[in-house]
C-alpha cells in the first residue's frame, strides 16, 4: 500500500464513526475525572461501570434488531414487566428465584417471537409491532397489578444487580460488570460468526440477502428474540440493583437506541459494530454522570443530553459520507509495469 493511501486509511478511521465515538468517551471521562479527581479510583469505576452495566446489555441486544434493518421499542416495556412479574411470582422466597428466572426466560422468548414473526411473516413494520408489544405489556402490567406493583425480589435475585466479588484494591468486582463483559464477548463472536454476517447483509439489502439464500425471516425473528432475552438479563440487573416500581423500565427503549445511534449504528441496518454499540452506551452512562458532577437541574439534562447526541452523530454521519466519496486508491505498479518496454 503506497504511504498515501495509508494516511488516507488512517484519516478514515479516525473520522469514521467507531472513531467519533470512542474520542467522545474518552474525553467525557477526562472531563469527570477533572471534576471530580476519586472517580478515577477503581472502586468509582467499578461504580461507574455497574450502573452501565444494564444499558450496555440493552444495547447490544437493540444492537441486533437495528443491524439487520428494523426497531425494537418493546424493550423498556419488557424490563418492567420482568421485574414487576418475577417480585410478585417470587416473593421474597428464596426457592422460587430459580424457577421464575426460568419463566421470565421462555417469557422473552415468546415476546421475541411474536415481535419477530409479525414483522418478517405479516410484514407489519416493526416500528407498529414493538410499539404495540409495548402498549401491551403496560396495559398487562397494569391491569395484573392494578398499577401497583406487590410482592418482593429475593436476595439472591437482587445479588446480581447489586453485589460483586469481594477483591483487594477494587473493592468489589460487580456481577453486573461481568454479565456484561460476557454478553460483550459473546456478541463479538456472534457477529463474527456465519449468523452476524447474514444479519448484517440482511439490514444492507433484504432482497439481495435472500437471492445470496438468506432466510431473511428467520434471520430478522432471531435478532427480535435476542433482543428480549437481553433486555430481560437487564431486568435482573436493573431490579436487583433499583428494587420494583412501576416505572423502572420507562423510557429504556430511546435510551438504547440511542446508545446504539451515538456508537455510530446506521438506522436502517446494515452497518455498524457491537464494539461501537457497546462504546455508545458507555459514552451515554459517562454523559449522565458529568452532568451530575456539574450539578445540573433535571430540567436542563435532557435539552443538553440531545445536543450533544446530534452533534456526535452528524459528525460520524459526516465522516462515514467522506469515507464513502473518497476515490479508490490507484492500484499499485511495479518498477517493471512504469518503465516502458522497449520494442524493437
Amino acid at each position: 500500500m503506497s504511504a498515501l493511501g495509508t494516511v488516507r486509511d488512517t484519516v478514515s478511521r479516525f473520522t469514521s464513526g467507531s472513531a467519533t465515538i470512542f474520542a467522545l468517551l474518552v474525553a467525557v471521562l477526562v472531563a469527570i475525572a477533572v471534576l471530580n479527581p476519586s472517580f478515577v479510583e477503581p472502586p468509582s469505576l467499578m461504580a461507574f461501570l455497574r450502573a452501565a452495566a444494564p444499558l450496555v446489555v440493552l444495547a447490544i441486544g437493540q444492537y441486533f434488531v437495528i443491524v439487520s434493518g428494523e426497531f425494537d421499542l418493546s424493550v423498556g416495556a419488557l424490563v418492567g414487566a420482568q421485574v414487576v412479574i418475577a417480585a410478585r411470582l417470587i416473593d421474597g422466597e428464596e426457592a422460587n428465584t430459580v424457577p421464575v428466572m426460568l419463566l421470565m426466560l421462555g417469557f422473552a422468548v415468546v415476546v421475541g417471537l411474536v415481535n419477530g414473526l409479525v414483522t418478517t411473516l405479516l410484514r407489519v413494520p416493526s416500528f407498529i409491532t414493538t410499539l404495540g408489544m409495548l402498549l401491551v405489556l403496560n396495559g398487562a402490567i397494569r391491569v395484573w397489578t392494578g398499577g401497583a406493583p406487590t410482592g418482593a425480589l429475593s436476595e439472591s435475585f437482587r445479588q446480581w444487580g447489586r453485589s460483586g466479588i469481594d477483591m483487594p484494591v477494587l473493592r468489589q468486582l460487580p456481577w453486573a460488570l461481568l454479565i456484561a463483559v460476557v454478553v460483550a464477548v459473546a456478541a463479538v463472536l456472534l457477529m463474527r460468526a456465519p449468523f452476524g454476517r447474514t444479519l448484517v447483509s440482511t439490514g444492507d439489502n433484504d432482497v439481495a440477502a435472500g437471492y445470496a439464500g438468506v432466510t431473511v425471516w428467520r434471520v430478522r425473528t432471531a435478532a427480535f428474540v435476542l433482543s428480549s432475552v437481553l433486555a430481560t438479563l437487564a431486568a435482573v440487573l436493573i431490579g436487583g440493583f433499583a428494587g420494583v416500581t412501576a416505572q423502572v423500565g420507562q423510557g429504556l427503549e430511546f435510551v438504547a437506541i440511542t446508545a446504539v445511534v451515538l456508537g455510530g449504528v446506521v438506522l436502517g441496518g446494515g452497518k455498524g459494530t457491537v464494539v461501537a454499540a457497546i462504546a455508545g452506551a458507555l459514552t451515554y452512562q459517562a454523559i449522565d454522570r458529568l452532568f451530575t458532577q456539574l450539578d445540573l437541574p433535571s430540567t436542563t439534562r435532557p435539552v443538553l443530553q440531545g445536543v450533544i447526541i446530534i452533534a456526535a452523530v452528524a459528525y460520524a454521519a459526516r465522516g462515514r459520507d467522506r469515507a464513502t466519496s473518497a476515490p479508490p486508491a490507484p492500484p499499485h505498479r511495479s518498477e517493471s509495469e512504469r518503465t516502458p518496454v522497449a520494442t524493437g
